[in-house]
């Protein structure tokens, strides 16, 4: 049997950065903790970005995942909209980078076919979904049940990914 394998699931966002904590022990998934990351309205871009990155720094000095992976950026019609996501996202990978972890990324489609079966499922069916797959997580808002499908779609991922790996 493998080792436990903590995994933190990150769904970043200016105004809501999503996080996610797991377990995985072979296929087994068990669920630690979730929230949301809010920076005030009031705070510069800066102080925002700080807000998110020192939040999710606390958690990974809490919960000490031993890996991380974050959700891709979709594209954004706004070109605004996409650039202060982006900076959001930039944060997002970083504070694990800086705690020395590996990180994965994925794209939402991929997440939700991972979770859901469909890569063009909505939020109801992730966060449904979310609640199946661990049923110790409760009811949680949207970006911590996405956050927490980022981290699971990451364990089905591993697996396999370490499967090729000791097969090649």
């Amino acid at each position: 049997m493998t080792g436990v394998i903590r995994i933190l699931g990150v769904d970043p966002g200016s105004g809501a950065t999503g996080w996610g904590l797991v377990e995985t022990q072979g296929s087994r998934l068990s669920f630690l903790a979730a929230g949301v990351i809010r920076p005030k309205r009031a705070l510069s871009r800066a102080q925002r970005l700080a807000v998110i990155h020192n939040g999710l720094a606390e958690q990974i000095a809490e919960w000490a995942p031993a890996e991380a992976a974050i959700e891709e950026t979709f594209v954004n019609a706004s070109p605004r909209d996409a650039l202060v996501l982006g900076e959001a996202r930039g944060v997002a990978l970083l504070a694990p980078a800086l705690a020395g972890l590996p990180v994965a990324e994925y794209a939402a489609n991929t997440v939700k076919k991972s979770v859901v079966g469909r890569g063009h499922a909505d939020k109801s069916q992730v966060q449904a979904m979310v609640r199946v797959l661990l049923p110790a997580c409760g009811a949680q808002p949207a970006d911590a049940a996405d956050a927490l499908a980022v981290a699971i779609c990451h364990a089905h991922h591993r697996g396999a990914q370490q499967l090729m790996k000791r097969t090649a």
